[in-house]
C-alpha cells in the first residue's frame, strides 16, 4: 500500500505539564506533581500522530529561535516529519501550553501561542509545492485565519482534501466553509460554532453552510456524522482515561490516515477512535500518541 501524503498546516508548542489532585477553581491554589515538558500544539500533536499512522507527513508552521523552538523542530524531525517548511521567528517566542492533569484524566489547558498566531499568508503560499502531491490537507485554529484560508485554497487548488479541526473554536469566513471537505469539531465547538445544541442540528448546521462532512466527537459518547444522507453514531472504545490532551488530535489524524488509505467513512471513524482510545489511556499529548503496530490491540 502506498503511504498515504498529509500536510499539516498549524501550530506547534512546548507543553508544560503538572498532574494535579483536582483542576483549580477560580482564586484557588493546589499543590501539582513533576513538571514535564512534552511537545505538543494541536499541528504537531496531529503531524506525528499521522507520521507514527504510517503516513509520510509534511508540517508547515512558525516557532521561535528560542530554546523551545529548537525542541520542536528536533523532535518532529526524529519522528521523520518534513520540516522544510517550518519558519523560525526572531520576533516571537515559540508556542507554550500550560496544562494541569487531574487524576481522573481531566485537563485545563491555557495556550500562549507566541510565533503560532505569525504564521502568515505568504509563509503558506511560500510552501505551495508541499500541497501538490498531498492527498489531505489538515488544518486547525491555533494559527491566523488568513493562514487557514490560504491552505484551503490551496488545497482545493491542488484536489488535495481539505480537514479541518475548528479548534480552538472561534467563528470562520462563510466562504470558508464551502472548501472543507471534512470538518471535526468536537460537541462543545459544534455549538459555539452553530450556536445549536442538538447533535443533529449541529451537524445539519454547517453542512448547509457548505462543508462536504461533518464529523462530531462526543467524547465518551462516541462519534456522530452524516453518511449516505443519514445521521450515524458510533460508540465510543471503553478505556480508562489518563489523560484526555491529545485525544483530539489522535482522532483527527487516525481519520486522515485511514480516509487517504481508501477507507470507507464508517472505517476511517473507527479508525480514529482506536487512535484516540489508546492516546488517553496514556500520559502526555505527543509522548502518548501510539504508533501502527499498537492499533491491533485495541478492541471495542
Amino acid at each position: 500500500m502506498t503511504r498515504p501524503r498529509i500536510l499539516v498546516v498549524g501550530s506547534a508548542n512546548i507543553d508544560l505539564v503538572v498532574p494535579v489532585p483536582s483542576i483549580p477553581a477560580p482564586g484557588e491554589t493546589v499543590l501539582g506533581g513533576t513538571l514535564q515538558l512534552i511537545p505538543g500544539g494541536k499541528g504537531a500533536n496531529q503531524a506525528v500522530a499521522a507520521a507514527r499512522l504510517g503516513a509520510e507527513v509534511r508540517f508547515i508552521g512558525r516557532i521561535g529561535n528560542d530554546e523551545f523552538g529548537r525542541r520542536i523542530l528536533q523532535n518532529l524531525q526524529r519522528e521523520g516529519i518534513d520540516v522544510r517548511f517550518v519558519y523560525c521567528d526572531h520576533d516571537a517566542p515559540s508556542g507554550v501550553a500550560l496544562i494541569a492533569v487531574a487524576d481522573q484524566g481531566q485537563n485545563s489547558i491555557v495556550v500562549a501561542p507566541g510565533a503560532n498566531m505569525r504564521l502568515s499568508v505568504a509563509d503558506v503560499e511560500s510552501a505551495s509545492e508541499a500541497f501538490e502531491d498531498a492527498d489531505a490537507v489538515v488544518v486547525q485554529l491555533e494559527i491566523p485565519i488568513e493562514a487557514v484560508e490560504t491552505a484551503a485554497r490551496l488545497a482545493r487548488q491542488h484536489g488535495a482534501r481539505l480537514i479541518l479541526n475548528p479548534a480552538p473554536a472561534r467563528q470562520l469566513p462563510q466562504t470558508l466553509y464551502p472548501l472543507i471537505d471534512y470538518i471535526i469539531p468536537n460537541e462543545t465547538e459544534g455549538r459555539q460554532l452553530t450556536g445549536a445544541t442538538e447533535v443533529a442540528t449541529i451537524i445539519e448546521t454547517l453542512r448547509k453552510r457548505g462543508c462536504q462532512d461533518v464529523i462530531l466527537t462526543l467524547g465518551e459518547r462516541g462519534v456522530a456524522y452524516h453518511f449516505h444522507e443519514a445521521l450515524q453514531q458510533a460508540p465510543a472504545y471503553s478505556v480508562s482515561a489518563v489523560d484526555t490532551t491529545a485525544a483530539g488530535d489522535a482522532f483527527v489524524a487516525g481519520f486522515a490516515v485511514a480516509l487517504c488509505e481508501g477507507r470507507p467513512m464508517s472505517e476511517a471513524v473507527d479508525f480514529g477512535q482506536r487512535v484516540a482510545s489508546i492516546t488517553v489511556s496514556r500520559w502526555g499529548a505527543q509522548s502518548a500518541l501510539p504508533y501502527r503496530g499498537e492499533l491491533e490491540d485495541a478492541s471495542p
